[in-house]
């Protein structure tokens, strides 16, 4: 077993000297432990605790590739959260102990109600559906949680709210932020008419209208030298594509390592669910270039599908994408938001030619979204508008 580990460690780590450290965890943990039995996380944690210089991402994803990592259900704290994708039934049982959590600040029947509205987001109310996404619930949970809680703090549960509280506390917000409490607060109170635990939707027959807001492009000054003041190839690289290819920053983390195409000069990738290529200009393509040296280096031997990695990715046992704070670190130090650098990269575009069906294919955004761009380097130009 340590002659595999061994094997599987890469020539090179970036600099980081812990390879001698991470084989005499493994060691210590096969003659304690033995190679017989699965080795439950805890007892990983607790001995690279008293090395730290060793890398447990190395070992844990060593083990559970050889079938000799057993999760340490009876031992939830002691278990980094990263590591919980690799049992759903762990995450699930995570964020609802975070959801409990907040339940619990709220009188019992405004508790219960949002139980039964969680209930019926994971697809197990009275009308079967496909579940959403716990981190989803938890995001419209938080949107939500002001209102909630002056509610609560009213005396209010969810049955004796009326169209008058929620036009109140619409009012007091403006833009994205009213538009997310109102969005949120009629999918609670759909599920709550759906389960029969109220009987009249107070947003019924309410709608929220706020003004569109047209693209408007960067100033030039700002766009200069953005990648002059990025520090690392894969920062570079995530800010080229955005800002040249008009790619998403979160379609750029999942890009798979199959994504480009040298030879052709391409990068093929999924928008909208639908197959999508990027032909790469010269300055895109020294960039890839030279990210691709730069992984191969670092993390030659690093099992992790995607484009884009980082240490803690590089050989995580789940193998996620690189994370948005990673990303997000790069577009800081432009001082320029991916949305911005993304919008203006499209409008920039949409100046140069009228036709919308060009930004479809260019970009692979929806039509609706190349009309309106168009409406706005065009405003002489009546389009009709696509829902």
């Amino acid at each position: 077993m340590l002659a595999q580990f061994t094997a599987s460690l890469p020539s090179a780590a970036g600099g980081q000297q812990n390879h001698t450290h991470s084989i005499q965890v493994l060691r210590r943990l096969l003659a304690y432990l033995g190679g017989g039995e699965p080795i439950t996380e805890h007892a990983v944690h607790s001995l690279v605790a008293l090395e730290p210089r060793a890398s447990l991402q190395r070992v844990v994803f060593f083990l559970h590739e050889h079938g000799l990592l057993a999760p340490a259900s009876d031992r939830p704290a002691a278990v980094s959260p990263s590591l919980a994708r690799l049992d759903p039934a762990r995450t699930d049982a995570r964020h609802l102990q975070a959801i409990e959590h907040k339940l619990h600040r709220f009188p019992q029947a405004m508790a219960d109600q949002l139980r039964t509205w969680v209930t019926v987001r994971r697809g197990q109310g009275r009308r079967r559906h496909p579940p959403a996404d716990f981190t989803r619930i938890r995001r419209d949970f938080h949107v939500v949680l002001p209102v909630l809680t002056a509610w609560s703090q009213q005396g209010l549960d969810l049955r004796q709210i009326t169209s008058a509280h929620v036009t109140a506390a619409l009012t007091d917000r403006q833009g994205h932020q009213a538009r997310g409490v109102h969005h949120v607060l009629l999918s609670v109170f759909r599920a709550l008419k759906q389960e029969r635990i109220v009987f009249t939707n107070p947003l019924a027959g309410l709608s929220l209208t706020t003004p569109v807001r047209l693209p408007e492009p960067l100033p030039s000054d700002r766009l200069r030298g953005l990648l002059d003041s990025i520090d690392s190839s894969m920062g570079r690289l995530a800010v080229g594509l955005v800002a040249v290819h008009a790619i998403k920053v979160t379609d750029v983390a999942r890009l798979p390592l199959t994504a480009p195409d040298l030879a052709r000069g391409t990068l093929r990738l999924r928008l909208r669910d639908q197959p999508h290529t990027v032909y790469l200009d010269t300055l895109t393509r020294h960039l890839l270039d030279a990210w691709l040296q730069t992984r191969q280096q670092r993390w030659p031997a690093s099992p992790n599908p995607h484009l884009l990695i980082t240490t803690l990715s590089a050989h995580h046992p789940a193998l996620p994408p690189v994370s948005h704070c990673a990303l997000r670190r790069a577009f800081d130090q432009t001082g320029i938001t991916p949305r911005q650098m993304w919008r203006d990269r499209v409008l920039n575009e949409a100046q140069h030619t009228a036709d919308p069906v060009h930004l479809v294919h260019l970009f692979g955004i929806h039509p609706g979204t190349a009309v309106r761009y168009v409406h706005a380097a065009h405003p002489d130009k009546a389009l009709p508008s696509i829902r």
